[in-house]
C-alpha cells in the first residue's frame, strides 16, 4: 500500500474539490430546506465521471475502486456538500451488483448508477434487528408454482426510498440442506405492489430523508435475487464493508469542512489586539483535530487497498476501524469548531451548528462505535463474546 497519494489520486482530490467548491455549503443548505436532494451537484458529478469511478468501465464506470469514491466523497463533503446517496449507490449497491450480479443486472443498473440517472437505496436495518444482522426477520420464500419470490418483512432508516428507483433488500431464505436461515438480497423496484414506504420524522436536517419499509408478500420474479442464493454472508459483507469506508470518507469530509471553517475563523478574529488563533487554548485542539482526521484517513485509505485488492478479510477488519476512528475524529473536529466560534458558531451564517446533529450520524451508522469496539476486541485481540 503506497503511503503517498499517486498523482491520479491528487488530480482526482483537485478536481472534486473545484466542483464541491462551485456548489458550496450555501447550496448544500438550501436544498436541505427546500426538502429536496442535490440534483444538480449529483447530475454534475456523474457527466464528470464521479458517481462511477469504482464500477467496471465494461458497464460505464470509471474502473477505478472504492479508493477513488471515497476520494469523491471525502472532497465533496471537505467543500461543504457531502452526497450521502454515494454511500449507498454506487459503494454499496454497485459493488454488490458488480461483483455478483447477473449479466443482465449489470447491464440494467450499472451504467445507469453510473451516470445518476438511475439510483439504487439499500434496505438492511429492521425494527429489532439493528446491530444484530443475524435477526434480520425479513423473510423470503419461493412460490413453488411459478418461480416467484415472495418477500415479507420490515426494514427501517433506509435513505432516499422515495428518489431511489429499486431498494436492494436484505431478506432471509431457508437454506435447503440445513433449514437455517441465510441472507439473500434482492433488487425490488420502488412501485413493486405491496412495498410500502413511510418516512421517519427526524430530528437530523438531510437532503436525504428516511424511511421505514412494510414489504407484505411483495412478489418478484426469480430473477431480482442477486448473485447466488448459497453465497450468503460472502455477498452482504462485500456491500457492508464499501458502505463502512465511504462513511469513514463521509465523516472525514464533514470534519475537514468544520476544521476550515474554525481555522479561517481563528486566524481573523481579534480579540485584545491579537487573532485567537495566536492562544494555544484555540490553536491546540484545531491542531489536534486535524491529526485526527488525517489519521482516521490514513485507515480509510489503508481498508479501501485491501478492499480493492480483494482482501475481504483484511479489509473488514481495517473498514471497522476507520469507520471508527472517522466518527470520532468528526465528532471532536466539529465540536471544536463550533466552540471556537463562540456563539457564531450556533449560526446559519457560519452553517456549522446543523453539524453537531450529523457529525453523531457517524459514530452510530451504519454501525455504531460499540459493536465496532465489540469487533476488534473478539475478532482481532481473541478476547471472548460479551453478547
Amino acid at each position: 500500500m503506497p503511503l503517498i497519494e499517486s498523482e491520479e489520486h491528487k488530480a482526482l482530490r483537485a478536481a472534486v474539490s473545484a466542483l464541491g467548491h462551485k456548489y458550496g455549503r450555501a447550496y448544500f443548505t438550501r436544498t436541505v430546506e427546500e426538502g429536496r436532494p442535490a440534483t444538480e451537484l449529483w447530475s454534475e458529478a456523474a457527466k464528470l465521471g464521479y458517481l462511477g469511478v469504482n464500477l467496471p468501465e465494461e458497464h460505464g464506470g470509471g474502473g477505478g475502486g472504492i479508493a477513488e469514491l471515497s476520494i469523491v466523497l471525502e472532497e465533496l463533503g471537505a467543500a461543504g456538500c457531502p452526497l450521502l446517496l454515494m454511500v449507498v449507490s454506487p459503494a454499496i449497491c454497485g459493488t454488490v451488483i458488480a461483483r455478483f450480479g447477473t449479466e443482465e443486472q449489470k447491464r440494467a443498473w450499472l451504467p445507469a448508477l453510473a451516470d445518476g440517472t438511475r439510483v439504487m437505496a439499500f434496505g438492511i436495518t429492521e425494527p429489532d434487528a439493528g446491530s444484530n444482522s443475524h435477526r434480520i426477520t425479513t423473510t423470503v420464500r419461493r412460490d413453488p408454482a411459478t418461480g416467484d419470490w415472495l418477500l415479507t418483512g420490515r426494514k427501517v432508516f433506509v435513505s432516499g426510498v422515495d428518489i431511489a428507483d429499486a431498494t436492494l433488500i436484505v431478506g432471509r431464505t431457508e437454506d435447503a440442506r440445513t433449514g437455517r436461515l441465510k441472507p439473500c438480497l434482492f433488487i425490488v423496484p420502488r412501485d413493486t405492489p405491496g412495498f410500502q414506504r413511510h418516512k421517519i420524522d427526524m430530528e437530523l436536517s438531510a437532503a436525504e430523508k428516511q424511511f421505514e419499509l412494510v414489504l407484505d408478500d411483495v412478489r418478484l420474479p426469480a430473477d431480482a435475487l442477486v448473485g447466488d442464493e448459497d453465497a450468503g454472508l460472502l455477498q452482504l459483507f462485500a456491500g457492508l464493508n464499501p458502505e463502512r469506508i465511504m462513511t469513514a470518507a463521509f465523516a472525514i469530509g464533514m470534519g475537514r469542512f468544520a476544521l476550515s471553517r474554525a481555522a479561517e475563523y481563528a486566524r481573523e478574529r481579534t480579540v485584545w489586539k491579537a487573532p485567537i488563533g495566536s492562544h494555544q487554548a484555540i490553536a491546540h485542539p484545531l491542531a489536534q483535530a486535524h491529526i485526527d482526521l488525517e489519521l482516521a484517513r490514513l485507515m480509510m485509505q489503508k481498508a479501501a487497498h485491501l478492499y480493492d485488492a480483494g482482501d475481504d478479510v483484511g479489509a473488514g477488519e481495517a473498514a471497522n476501524m476507520a469507520k471508527y476512528a472517522a466518527g470520532e475524529a468528526c465528532v471532536k473536529a466539529v465540536d471544536q469548531a463550533v466552540h471556537t466560534l463562540g456563539g457564531n458558531g450556533l449560526t446559519r451564517e457560519f452553517g456549522l451548528a446543523s453539524l453537531i446533529t450529523a457529525a453523531r450520524v457517524s459514530r452510530i451508522a451504519p454501525v455504531s462505535r460499540e459493536m465496532i469496539l465489540n469487533y476488534v476486541s473478539h475478532q482481532t485481540l481473541g478476547l471472548p463474546k460479551s453478547y
